[in-house]
């Protein structure tokens, strides 16, 4: 079992930057990584801090796709651009040209940290010894959820979770466990990669597992490539939204007991007495 507790009197080993959260191990390694986010793909959606360290970098890594989306900013930059499904390669390759000394930024989209690279990344360099093992910080970005649900509307203003339905790396009985016992709760739930070609039918089984506790009318938010080109956003409910156009690049807001649509928006009450 991992011991990850700080004992009262002992000094967190943790730096602070204005850039995010850093190791500070005590190397010689001069070599940095930033995990970054760019935000959902338009460019009015990236920090400054982001932006920053993409222009400081002097090595650029990730998904293709997200390299495109950021070209003009990394023009000129060395890059290691891979494929959909080799997220290991190209953070381990990120990983050695710090320790090689290089200043280097790993891309995802949305926010590092929200399926994003950032665990991956700090999981790689803590396999370094701790005499070249390069600092990381972690730098935030604006996530997909938040982009559509300011589309929709307000439907997180209470609780809510954020489920994928990808069963990649976890169990499809995992995932339905979560989604029943978040529906169990009441939460606003956010799905990401809701259908794929191969996942045809994963949504509709979570549709019917929410329907056990929520009215069939229950507003549903579609958001087709939020922050994109393209965005495209429909509002249904709870009985006919899986009848809509929805794929890896949608996000879907299943609203809880409480939501509401009023002038077109999605609208979850936090309380307050009106």
């Amino acid at each position: 079992m991992r011991d990850n507790s700080i004992t009262s009197g002992q000094e967190p080993n943790i730096n602070t930057t204005q850039n995010g959260v850093s190791q500070n191990n005590g190397s010689h390694c001069t070599g940095n990584i930033k995990v970054i986010g760019i935000g959902p793909g338009d460019a009015e959606f990236m920090t400054p801090q982001a932006r920053e360290a993409i222009l400081a970098a002097d090595r650029v890594v990730g998904y293709l796709t997200y390299l495109d989306l950021i070209k003009e900013l990394i023009e000129g930059k060395e890059t290691v651009g891979t494929a959909m499904m080799q997220e290991v390669d190209r953070c381990q390759q990120a990983v050695d040209l710090a320790v090689a000394g290089h200043q280097v930024v790993v891309v995802s989209s949305g926010d590092s940290g929200v399926y994003g690279m950032a665990g991956l990344v700090l999981e790689l360099a803590n396999k370094v010894p701790a005499d070249t093992r390069p600092s990381v910080d972690i730098v935030p970005g604006l996530s997909a959820v938040n982009v559509a649900a300011s589309v929709l509307g307000a439907p997180l203003m209470h609780d809510f979770a954020v489920i994928s339905l990808s069963d990649l790396m976890t169990p499809w009985d995992l995932i339905k466990k979560r989604a029943d016992l978040c529906a169990q709760g009441d939460m606003v739930i956010s799905l990401y990669n809701p259908r794929s070609k191969k996942r045809v039918t994963h949504l509709e089984e979570v549709r019917e597992i929410v329907l056990q506790y929520r009215d069939p009318k229950t507003p549903v938010g579609i958001v087709q490539k939020a922050g994109r080109p393209g965005q495209h956003m429909v509002i249904s409910d709870l009985e006919n939204f899986t009848k809509e156009e929805v794929d890896m690049q949608t996000l879907v807001i299943i609203g809880n007991s409480q939501t509401y649509v009023e002038n077109g928006r999605m609208i979850t009450p936090r309380g307050y007495k009106l």
